[in-house]
Parts: structure tokens; sequence; C-alpha cells
């Protein structure tokens, strides 16, 4: 009945991954529209795909218009990846992150009698990123206006790109020139460095993913949302001093006193992570500081921090509220980064153990808490599938009464959930920044009866995005 490259008209019913939107056709066969469209819109979209109990299409044509949907700010829009909600009001936004952890509890994780609070909204909808994260590509992605066009008629180097892979695309990037999310020192930064790079390509040339040489490879910028710091790190193969000293200079002349440290990472990695193995600082001390509440925290290039400061210590009091802690509570906090909620709960109970993979986080760490006078944190390099050195770390310290663990977007390694249940504390309040893992690990922890999770709130850490963190409570049968 339908066939590859027919146009249907179909209303949008609901979201779902991977920028997929859901609608049902008159005949009620499902259809998965890609593109940006919002819950309420009707499309023209032309089928790609046809399977036995659902059909692909991609979005074509806007018929008619959502109640919620605006337009978008960005000259990007649908073609990045980055900020795919820009066309839909904040309030919208908002009900479909909540749903999206409800239905991910509800479907993935078989939660039938937990119900989501309302998804808590940040106060800056733009310029909200305290980190950006660029890539250099050899490769630049073309939009639908270029295709086509000779050579010579591109306003852009077709062999340069310092931007965001578009969805799915990592040999390519969008060359982009301005970003809605980031701080003005950012994309001045951003420009900066494009024009130095490209004046000086024969000794920086792009690094290529296919045949694993060439020199630049990602530039990464922080910002302080409290304290006004700002860091510039460029991620290369190798360190070439001169030319490091001329783009600092570049640097400085751009941004002036705003400038607080340049850092030239580089890595022999063959991958594209935004991770330096050897760091030369060219500027300032090689690390920013940022505050939350009463503290300030020293990030390093490498560290991980929350990259929405004002939202951020929105966040910590939620965790808080849901670990409930108690004076005499021992608490471990897994995946702790450079000890920022670590530090907010110390204040809350007995003593604190924070347990981090990466090196330069965990100095960061007890840097942090030396610089409060903060002497019931303990702060140790461990990787959590290692369950024979938690199991000694507790002796030593003391098993846990709470665990707070806020792993990465894959969610926990078996193994550190298996962890997880073997040290059994009364409670664990879960941070997620995916509801998916969140649901995995969830069934994982009660799926013996163990644990019963008591409540789940969402909050929105990235306005404009498809992206949300939740805090959930479990606790012990």
């Amino acid at each position: 009945m339908y066939k590859k490259n027919q146009m249907v008209e179909v209303e949008i019913l609901d979201l779902g991954d991977k920028n997929q939107c859901y609608g049902r056709l008159e005949d009620g066969i499902s259809i998965f529209v890609q593109g940006p469209a919002a819950v309420g819109d009707v499309v023209s979209a032309e089928i790609f795909k046809i399977k036995k109990k659902y059909l692909a299409a991609r979005f074509r044509e806007l018929i008619k218009p959502s109640p919620h949907r605006i337009e978008p700010v960005c000259r990007y829009f649908g073609l990045c990846g980055g900020c795919k909600w820009q066309h839909m009001n904040y309030a919208e936004q908002l009900r479909l992150k909540r749903k999206q952890v409800q239905d991910a509890l509800e479907h993935i994780g078989g939660f039938e009698k937990i119900e989501c609070d309302p998804c808590i909204g940040a106060p800056e909808l733009f310029g909200y990123r305290n980190k950006m994260d660029f890539s250099f590509t050899d490769l630049r992605y073309l939009t639908s206006d270029e295709i086509g066009l000779e050579p010579g008629e591109h306003e852009k180097p077709l062999d340069f790109a310092l931007g965001f892979h578009a969805p799915g695309c990592f040999s390519k990037a969008i060359d982009i020139d301005h970003c809605d999310l980031s701080t003005e020192e950012m994309n001045c930064t951003l420009n900066t460095v494009r024009k130095f790079c490209l004046k000086h390509r024969d000794e920086l040339p792009v690094y290529s993913t296919h045949s694993h040489t060439g020199e630049l490879r990602n530039l990464v910028v922080r910002h302080g949302g409290n304290t006004g710091e700002f860091m510039v790190n460029l991620v290369t193969s190798t360190h070439n001093p001169e030319l490091m000293e001329k783009l600092c200079g570049e640097l400085k002349a751009a941004l002036g006193d705003k400038l607080t440290t340049f850092v030239n990472s580089t890595t022999s990695a063959k991958n594209t992570v935004a991770f330096g193995e050897k760091e030369f600082t060219l500027h300032g001390p090689g690390f920013i500081t940022d505050r939350l509440g009463d503290y300030t925290y020293r990030i390093s290039a490498n560290s991980f921090f929350q990259t929405n400061t004002a939202q951020a210590e929105k966040l910590y009091r939620l965790i808080l509220e849901q670990a409930q802690l108690k004076p005499t509570d021992i608490v471990y906090d897994l995946f702790c980064g450079t000890g920022s909620i670590t530090l907010f709960a110390s204040g809350h109970c007995k003593k604190v153990l924070g347990v981090e993979l990466v090196e330069s986080s965990v100095k960061d760490a007890r840097e942090n808490a030396k610089r409060h006078n903060v002497g019931n944190c303990e702060f140790i390099q461990l990787d959590l599938k290692d369950i024979y050195h938690i199991e000694e770390e507790m002796k030593q310290f003391g098993a846990p009464d709470v665990v707070i663990t806020d792993p990465p977007r894959a969610g926990m390694h078996p193994k550190a959930v298996k962890m997880m249940l073997e040290i059994a504390p009364p409670v664990i309040v879960y941070v997620s920044c995916n509801p998916a893992s969140l649901a995995r690990d969830g069934q994982m922890l009660c799926e013996d009866g163990k644990y019963n999770l008591v409540s789940c709130k969402p909050i929105d850490m990235f306005p404009q995005t498809n992206h949300v963190e939740s805090v959930a409570r479990f606790e012990k049968k």
C-alpha cells in the first residue's frame, strides 16, 4: 500500500528518540518522522522505510503549525544537532522533558507506581553554558544550498571546519560562527582561533580521522558562571611552543583581561574526544574557578563540572532534598568529578567519600576541599568496577548510609551496579542525565526486590535541547 518516497500528511502526536516524532495515519499505521516537528504540528513527510508495523519518514513541509511552535533564533537550527527544541515554547519543552523521564521509567524500567514531579525550569534559556566543545574537521558539512556549487563558489574552505558535528556525522562538522547557548567570550574565542588556524594551516593541519595525521582536534572553552573566569583549551596532537605563544597573543588581544588562562592539551588518541594526555599552560594558572552556593571549585581542562552554573545550584539542593541526610550519616559520592556534590553534602552529614576515575578531577576535588577547610571529605581515584578495592575502602572509611551516584550519560557499568548492590546502602540517590540509563540501572537495583524507587524529580539543565536531568531516590527494603 505504501511506497518509498511517497509523501504523506500526518499530525504529530508525540516525540520519540533521536530527533524523531510519532504520528498515526488514517489507516492506523504508526509513522516516525525525522526532523524539526512539534507535538500538534500537521506535516508532510516522505517515507524512506517500510516495516510491517510502522513507517519511517523525513519531515518535508509544515502544513499546520502546533500552538506550541515558535520561531527558532539560531541560524543553524535544523542543521546542527545541538538545539533540537528551539522551535517549541519553553512550557512545552518542560512538559516533554518530564514525559521523557516518566515514559522511560514505565516502558524501560517497568516501574508502574511512580509519578515524576513537574520538571524544574531554568532561569536562562540562552547563553547559559559554561563549557563548549568545538571540533576541528578536514571535511566541512555542506548545507542544502551549498550542495552542487562549484569549488570556487563556496564562501568557506571545503577542507576546514571548526564547530559542531551534524547528527550522526562524526567525520564532518558544520563551521559555526556563533552559538546562542555560548557566552559572548566563547563566540569571540571561536572566531579568533578559527582565523588564526586558517592563517597557519601549513603548520597546523586539521587532524584527520581517516589517516590519523594532523594537529588540530578540539577547541574547549570554559566560562565561570559566577566568577567570570575564562579558560581556552586548544587540543592538538603535539605541542608547538612558538605557534601557541602567537595564538596566546591573539587571544589576549581579542579578550583582554577576560582571558584567565590558556592551555594547549595534547593527545595521541585516535578518537575525537576532547581529552588531553598532557597540558602546556601558556597563560594563567592552567585552571579556572567557579562558585556554587558557599563553595568555590577549581576546574582544570579535563575536569567535569556541571555545564549550567545557574541551574547547578538548584540541582545540588534537589540532591540534598532527595538524600535527606542526617548528621550521623556516612555518604559516598560516586563519579564525584571535582567534588562539587561532595562539598555540598559535607555540611549535612558526618563525612563523605568522593570516588572518581579521572586523576586531574581527584586533584581538583582535594584542592577544593582544602580551600574551604572542609575536613570531613576524602577523595580517592578508583574504577567503580573494582569491587575489591571498594570493599577495602569501606573497611577504613565505614559503610555508607547514603550513596549519591552521578554517572555519565551511558549510566553505570553493570559491575558498578553489582558493587552498589553488594555494599547495600539504605539509600541511593541516582543523579541522571539520561532517562533510559536511569530506568535501566534502576531496574537492576530493584529487580531482586532489594530496593524501591521512591521518587523521581526532573530538572532542566539544558534549555532548547531534548536533554533532561533527574534525581531519583531508591530505598532499601
